[in-house]
């Protein structure tokens, strides 16, 4: 999960330094050797130091307490992180308001940890307000507003608004000025499309993300692979059995010369089993038991 340190001027002000990438802890003399259990604690008793002479909306107490959902999430304690970055979250509003760059900071973490627990409900709430910010002070196609969008539309299909996913996967995918972002954001619209019984528009996005990763990763890559086994998975749900056999059997020639990779292997066996699936569902059953 990735989580955002708060600016590095605010934080040496209040006492930290920044340490790993993304998230700002404050110094300990003698870090080295703590387990990650034994600096959450440290970093509870500076919350609590912070706290009882400050308050609950001073910055440094904020930033504390930032840092410590930041381990919390870290190591796996994901309620507990939760829970101290809503709070974060509202004292941040308080001190700095809803539309200061500090609080976008504890924003995006809360968000990332909803994510990281599975409650895309409440991700997709706030990669909203990301949006809508980011998209009013830096434009659509920033870097920054492009991820939160993303994410927001990531957020909606799982959390089932395949519709609202829809249209901003397609707007994503019109700002995004990475190719390798782009390929990533066609893969999500085509499991949309598909949950909506778009059979065809889901192919149709799958044949472009299996023809640029065939042009830049080669047939044989386990990335063009996984698209070309998702490709013959969405022709079989279609219907379109001969375009499944063809597509599958593809992908399954190609993972047998690559199969030293051990998940090659693992992808090939797969393939085999839904190549073998796809010609018995056209009556050819004896070339489906030949497989195995």
């Amino acid at each position: 999960m990735r989580l955002v340190a708060f600016w590095h001027s605010v934080l040496r002000k209040a006492g930290f330094t920044p340490a790993e990438p993304g998230i700002a802890t404050r110094s300990f003399d003698g870090e080295h050797g703590r387990t990650p259990a034994m600096r959450a604690a440290a970093l509870e008793e500076i919350l609590e130091e912070h706290f009882a002479s400050l308050g609950s909306e001073h910055p440094r107490t904020i930033a504390a307490r930032n840092n410590l959902a930041s381990k919390y999430a870290q190591i796996g304690r994901r309620g507990a992180a939760v829970a101290q970055f809503e709070q974060a979250l509202s004292d941040a509003v308080v001190t700095y308001g809803e539309n200061h760059q500090q609080t976008d900071v504890i924003r995006e973490n809360l968000a990332w940890c909803y994510e990281d627990s599975g409650r895309h409900a409440d991700a997709a709430e706030q990669w909203e307000a990301l949006l809508k910010r980011r998209d009013e002070h830096l434009g659509p196609v920033a870097a920054d507003t492009v991820t939160a969008r993303s994410r927001l539309a990531i957020n909606y299909r799982k959390s089932g608004r395949y519709d609202a996913a829809i249209a901003h996967y397609e707007k994503a995918i019109e700002d995004a000025g990475v190719p390798e972002a782009r390929e990533d954001l066609r893969l999500g619209l085509s499991l949309a499309f598909g949950a909506l019984g778009r059979d065809e528009d889901a192919i149709q996005q799958l044949r472009m993300v299996l023809a640029q990763r065939r042009r830049r990763l080669g047939t044989r890559h386990l990335d063009t692979l996984l698209v070309q086994h998702r490709l013959g998975r969405a022709y079989t749900q279609a219907d379109r059995l001969e375009d499944a056999v063809d597509t599958l059997r593809g992908a399954y020639l190609n993972g047998l010369y690559a199969s030293g990779d051990p998940d090659v292997r693992m992808l090939t066996l797969r393939l085999r089993r839904d190549l073998a699936g796809a010609l018995s569902a056209q009556g050819r059953h004896r070339e489906a038991a030949a497989l195995f």
